[in-house]
């Protein structure tokens, strides 16, 4: 299968996608095969939220945007430019997926069809649908496509490489299992944010962003703020005032409720605003409605500690002050490039 040809299906598909929007979907004419998926496509996302109830439409629109806006020439180009897939041997990679936040498998799926190599994807329960119908839109433009996607129910079998996420337990059991298949094995991994006081209103409301997206329940999703001794959390609180109907959402509000109501009971110490707590503590994975917090006496400890710490971090947010940092606001929206844990994907695919 020509690589323009993959290349040029995924473009179809970002297209597709551009048109979904909440409140405001658009029908465009020149959208390929719109008369059998674009109504079909509205129908799923409005359901998805029964299907997994914290995929409300608000939150799968979201993830619909991104990609949309990663899936043009430009990026894809850019993306594979510095790779060889001149001398790809046809290996058949399976994929274990997460179902955390909507199409959170999308780029292991997509890099693997991209190196070349066909896809055997076992879904998350919490994510069954979104995925197989953007691989059946795929096949619809490409035909070629359907003898490189395959979905499967069950045990994951007659595979020669794999790519599974999940949280530390199931990795240790990924680990044991998949030991002799070549293997990415993803951990938990949270994403901390470190502020100096200097931070503007927008930089706060922005960070607000990168702690409600998804509910929290994301790796890129900020979990632990570092901050420097008597900071004062009153313009965070202010800045972030924009989130609060989050505590509307009857699951989130429940998990506010009952986090706050445990941590009360431990007789800890909490910043409370209404539907967030923020909670002094030395952990990175905070509860869902909650926020940890450190404070520091010198940002090159910081910066030392994150390094050591790397295996636990996705994403480090702040004005510059660490270095590879990303801007506040950012951690949902990342680059085609921007491999999970560091490691890059097609690297790893074009070697097998």
């Amino acid at each position: 299968m020509l690589q323009k040809n993959k290349i040029n299906a995924f473009i179809e598909l970002g297209k597709f996608l551009s048109q979904f929007r909440e409140g405001k979907n658009e029908k465009i004419d020149q959208v390929r095969f719109n008369d059998l998926y674009f109504d079909r496509f509205i129908s799923l996302i409005e359901l998805s939220q029964s299907h997994n109830g914290w995929f409300t439409p608000e939150q799968v629109y979201f993830s619909i945007n991104s990609w949309a806006e990663a899936l043009t020439e430009e990026n894809l180009n850019k993306w594979i430019a510095p790779y060889d897939f001149s001398k790809t041997e046809v290996k058949t990679v399976g994929l274990i997926l997460a179902g955390n936040i909507p199409l959170v498998g999308f780029h292991d799926f997509l890099s693997v069809l991209v190196s070349g190599h066909k896809v055997l994807v076992k879904t998350s329960s919490n994510d069954q649908h979104l995925l197989p119908f953007l691989a059946n839109y795929l096949i619809e433009v490409q035909q070629e496509f359907k003898n490189y996607i395959e979905f499967t129910e069950g045990k994951l079998e007659n595979f020669d490489a794999v790519i599974a996420t999940g949280s530390n337990n199931t990795a240790r059991y990924f680990e044991y299992y998949f030991k002799d298949k070549p293997n990415i094995i993803r951990k938990s991994r949270n994403s901390v944010a470190v502020l100096n006081g200097n931070e503007t209103k927008e930089d706060l409301t922005n960070l607000g962003e990168d702690i409600f997206r998804y509910f929290g329940l994301g790796c890129r999703n900020v979990s632990k703020l570092f901050v420097p001794k008597e900071y004062d959390f009153k313009n965070f609180f202010e800045a972030i005032f924009v989130y609060q109907d989050i505590i509307k959402y009857e699951k989130y509000a429940n998990n506010y409720d009952y986090n706050k109501a445990v941590f009360l009971m431990s007789l800890f110490q909490l910043l409370d605003n209404g539907f967030i707590t923020i909670k002094q503590d030395t952990s990175y994975a905070s509860p869902i409605s909650s926020v940890f917090y450190e404070f520091y006496d010198d940002i090159k400890e910081v910066e030392s500690r994150l390094q050591n710490d790397a295996d636990s971090i996705q994403c480090i947010v702040s004005r510059g002050l660490i270095q590879n940092s990303i801007p506040f606001g950012q951690t949902q929206k990342p680059k085609l490039w921007d491999y999970a844990d560091n490691i890059d994907t097609l690297d790893f695919l074009l070697h097998l």
